[in-house]
């Protein structure tokens, strides 16, 4: 299996692990990946959340990218002769209303055409493999 099939598995695995989390629109490129995660049970402050935490799983997007990068990471030392992965950090942004989100997914949804063009493609090589990676999904 290639890295881009295993970060889409273990993208697809969140919801097992995370049952707060509906997955949206995904898809891997050569050197990063786009996706769009939506919290589906209450969570935060107006909901009086404890201030101790039951044991379990985490709620926050940073304990599912958290979760995400360390399956990923796993697999990719067990199996092929990469260590470093990832960049240390993530960028996240909420998404606050039906037109963002639209123009979010396209954004995702096109990433791998305008690869070409990104200033971290020197060889300016397109992507190859983006579409069997690209998670689309039913929006109805």
């Amino acid at each position: 299996m290639m890295q881009g099939g295993v970060a889409v598995q273990c993208w697809q695995g969140i919801p097992d692990h995370f049952p707060h989390i509906r997955l949206d629109e995904f898809v891997v490129m050569p050197n990063h990946v786009h996706g769009i995660l939506c919290i589906v049970a209450p969570v935060g402050a107006k909901n009086f959340s404890p201030l101790r935490r039951p044991r379990g799983t985490s709620k926050t997007i940073g304990s599912v990218i958290r979760g995400f990068k360390i399956r990923v990471t796993k697999w990719i030392r067990q199996n092929t002769g990469i260590h470093d992965v990832w960049q240390r950090n993530y960028y996240e942004h909420i998404i606050r209303n039906d037109t963002e989100l639209t123009r979010i997914r396209e954004y995702i949804t096109n990433n791998p055409v305008r690869w070409v063009l990104d200033r971290e493609n020197p060889d300016r090589v397109p992507v190859r493999h983006a579409a069997p990676y690209s998670r689309n999904i039913d929006h109805s």
